[in-house]
């Protein structure tokens, strides 16, 4: 049984959500989010500055979307409120980022500079190969760092690469000389 299921979520000022048929709509200061459900697994009702939850399937698949619908509306509401902000640091020496309109410009050691097109309802910065991405959709912004991240992930002899601001990295011991 889902316990996030179970959670009601309480509407915070200046934050509208609305169902209408398979779609849920949040709006708030920061903008706005949909998304498309299935009507058939869970019932999502809004009333009194609440949003609730019902199972209506018994099977396996209606459990585990229960849950997964309620984080997904949880983090809208969170997102339209305050944005989601993750970093990326680059570590490793000719290694450079840059942001030129809607491209981030990579140099990481490849023959050819790597251009990633930045996704619309993202604002990415970079300041000393610390690339900051912010968005008020938390899978945007955990879509698109992981997409970074992956472009060149960090090695474990000198940790050059990408990383998350915060991450432990696991070095190697290396050769040793005799």
């Amino acid at each position: 049984m889902s316990r996030v299921g179970k959670k009601i979520l309480e509407i915070p000022e200046k934050t509208t959500v609305e169902v209408k048929g398979d779609m849920v709509a949040v709006r708030g200061p920061l903008g706005e989010l949909s998304i498309a459900f299935r009507n058939d697994m869970v019932s999502i009702t809004v009333a009194d500055g609440k949003v609730s939850f019902l199972n209506k399937n018994t099977k396996k698949i209606g459990k585990s979307l229960w849950g997964t619908y309620a984080s997904h509306v949880e983090n809208m509401i969170a997102g339209v409120n305050t944005p989601y902000v993750k970093k990326l640091i680059l570590e490793g020496v000719g290694f450079k980022s840059e942001v030129a309109g809607s491209n981030l410009n990579l140099a990481l050691g490849f023959s050819h500079p790597v251009v990633v097109p930045i996704p619309a309802g993202l604002t990415v910065t970079a300041e000393k190969n610390n690339i900051t991405v912010t968005g008020i959709s938390k899978d945007l912004v955990g879509q698109f760092t992981a997409e970074v991240r992956a472009l060149k992930k960090p090695e474990p002899y000198k940790g050059k690469g990408f990383h998350y601001e915060g991450e432990v990295i696991r070095r190697k011991q290396g050769k040793k000389s005799a």
